[in-house]
């Protein structure tokens, strides 16, 4: 078991993540040179690790810092960061430093280059330092979502594709098949923002005995491939806990949108008679 002494004693990095997506590692003053810092794919559960990332400590000013550009791309998932005192030598986890990601804070009104690639660093539930990476052909930005008794309207911006004739919001029903409920988005000026109302009779309705989780999906085009809708483009790595919407009753059946684990809408029914 750890201590409060183990804490203060264990190493610290901090960072700041650059409009480009580019992220500078620090080490406090006085910290011993010759460092590199280490990024792991978190490997699924069972499976080997596949990817890392070394980077090399050097010198600014009374500081150390390791910068890991914004190319190459990262691979979709979490990266745990490590600290190795010497080329070779054992890792040992850093607790996490200050974290400056105002650069991430207005991130989903600037336009994003395809394939579009986010990092967040954050904070795990033990005081660590990761990292929180997408990388997607095209996504649909949820940027803001307006409840009431019996729908729920959501605002979103495409990155990586724009509406065309033929474009469909549809809410598959998670584990159902070809389940779905489809709606006609409102298209804006620029071809790239969209809104679209969903009408909570009809989710509760289709919805299984007990409930069930409705996701939501865009296609831009007839012949395009359907995107999730999601929230990935400011400083939250994880909404699901952080973001929370009311619940509606319709007949009996709750129904309330929610961001999943990856940050991607979904509408949860609960109580169905």
């Amino acid at each position: 078991m750890s201590t409060d002494t183990d804490t203060e004693t264990q190493p610290h990095v901090g960072c700041v993540i650059g409009d480009d997506g580019r992220i500078t590692f620090d080490l406090p003053p006085g910290s011993p040179e010759g460092q590199q810092l280490l990024l792991r794919l978190r490997p699924k559960k069972g499976q080997p690790e596949k990817t890392v990332h070394v980077l090399d400590f050097e010198p600014a000013g009374e500081r150390h810092c390791a910068v890991l550009n914004a190319r190459p791309v990262l691979t979709e998932g979490r990266w745990d960061v490590y600290l190795l005192q010497e080329p070779g030598s054992q890792r040992q986890r850093p607790r996490a430093g200050l974290r400056d990601l105002r650069a991430l804070v207005d991130g989903h009104r600037r336009p994003r280059p395809s394939p579009l690639a986010v990092r967040i660093p954050y904070v795990t539930k033990d005081g660590h330092l990761a990292v929180r990476a997408w990388l997607r052909d095209a996504h649909a930005e949820a940027e803001g979502i307006d409840v009431s008794a019996r729908s729920m309207t959501v605002r979103a911006r495409l990155h990586g594709a724009s509406l065309q004739e033929g474009s469909v919001v549809s809410l598959r029903l998670r584990g159902a098949g070809a389940t779905a409920v489809t709606v006609e988005p409102r298209a804006g000026d620029d071809g790239r923002s969209l809104s679209f109302t969903v009408d909570y009779a009809e989710l509760a309705a289709g919805a299984p005995p007990g409930g069930g989780v409705w996701d939501v999906f865009v296609r831009p085009a007839a012949q395009a491939p359907s995107m999730r809708v999601g929230r990935l483009l400011d400083d939250l790595a994880d909404r699901k806990k952080i973001v929370v919407y009311p619940a509606a009753d319709i007949g009996g059946t709750g129904l309330r949108p929610y961001y999943t684990v990856d940050n991607d809408l979904s509408v949860e029914v609960t109580g169905k008679p």
